[in-house]
């Protein structure tokens, strides 16, 4: 168990040093990239939280990723630079307190229930930027400085700004290895395991799933504030369904119950969009790149029932007809 504990840790180790190190040879092109699948591995552990480690099936996760990122913007001042110390935190209380209004209601729902209900809160949100002016509209709104925190922290930066979003990607990953850990955690898994033996056993779930959901709203609102201040940029397709189902992909393609697969999945979906949407690759095909992508990752998931992180065990039965001692101590 403490070899597979640690191999387990031995990997994502490796994958955060790979991040840190990417700068010194990366293009600007790939320096943006990789920033932005790291922008989606901190949001797909957001929904990682809730899906993977509750049992709690939410399809709205894209409303808290984009108020955290519409408070960062509208707070800007359009004439100087916002200090990073209010606006950060701004962004994810904001997200935070829209997740605590829709969990209250959303958690006393069930099943298919509750997917619609969150869904439905997730529209409303979306509807209210893409309707009035309270958000610039369909046009979006613009950051025209990007927060800094004295001379230490200048987000205008690129590098700066990577090394930032990466800072709160290992914050994230551990944060929430600790909190799963934790006597919170074990509750947490107890309700996706059993619901119904967790409350005979004396616990009150509901306020449990409510923190966990709250807590998930936050960090989808720390991915949206680093999402706007990559982009300069924020628009109302930010919020919309379309994000929450990618995001569902995402930690399902990775493997569901792994933080690490969150990040693994994040990664591979963003990649697969780039190959398939590569003219050099695909020529005129490129054009039809989601049709590649969706066939793409239903082979994943047929042929890895437990997403990429169960590769390694996979690989590992078809070399030698049996489980691996250790099996899977390098993705898991």
């Amino acid at each position: 168990m403490d070899k597979l504990f640690s191999g387990k840790f031995l990997f994502i180790g490796l994958v955060f040093a790979g991040l840190a190190l990417y700068p010194l040879f990366a293009s600007s092109y790939g320096l943006d990239l990789v920033a932005k699948i790291m922008i989606y591995a901190i949001l797909a552990m957001s929904l990682e939280l809730l899906v993977g480690s509750t049992g709690l099936v939410c399809f709205g996760q894209a409303a808290f990723f984009g108020i955290g990122a519409y408070i960062a913007v509208m707070l800007s001042p359009e004439s100087e630079s916002a200090n990073l110390l209010w606006l950060l935190p701004a962004s994810i209380v904001a997200a935070a307190a829209y997740a605590l209004f829709v969990g209250a209601l959303s958690l006393r729902t069930k099943g298919v229930y509750f997917i619609m209900v969150t869904l439905a809160f997730a529209q409303m949100a979306y509807y209210v930027v893409h309707d009035t002016k309270l958000g610039g509209g369909t046009d979006g709104i613009y950051l025209y400085f990007k927060p800094i925190l004295g001379s230490v922290i200048d987000l205008n930066d690129a590098k700066v700004l990577y090394f930032f979003t990466w800072v709160f990607l290992v914050w994230t990953f551990v944060f929430l290895a600790i909190l799963l850990r934790s006597h919170f955690g074990r509750v947490l898994a107890g309700i996706r395991i059993n619901e119904q033996r967790m409350r005979a056993s004396g616990f009150s779930t509901y306020p449990y799933k409510l923190a966990a959901f709250t807590t998930s709203g936050g960090i989808a609102g720390l991915a949206g504030f680093l999402f706007a201040v990559k982009d300069g940029f924020v628009n109302p397709e930010m919020m919309s369904w379309h994000l929450s189902g990618a995001l569902l992909i995402m930690i399902i393609l990775g493997g569901l119950g792994h933080l690490r697969g969150a990040i693994i999945g994040a990664f591979a979906f963003v990649f697969l969009q780039e190959f398939f949407k590569s003219s050099e690759i695909f020529g005129a095909f490129s054009k039809h790149w989601q049709l590649g992508l969706g066939f793409t990752i239903i082979a994943c998931v047929a042929l890895l029932p437990k997403g990429l992180v169960g590769l390694p065990e996979v690989l590992h039965k078809r070399l030698y007809g049996s489980r691996p001692r250790d099996a899977q101590v390098v993705l898991k």
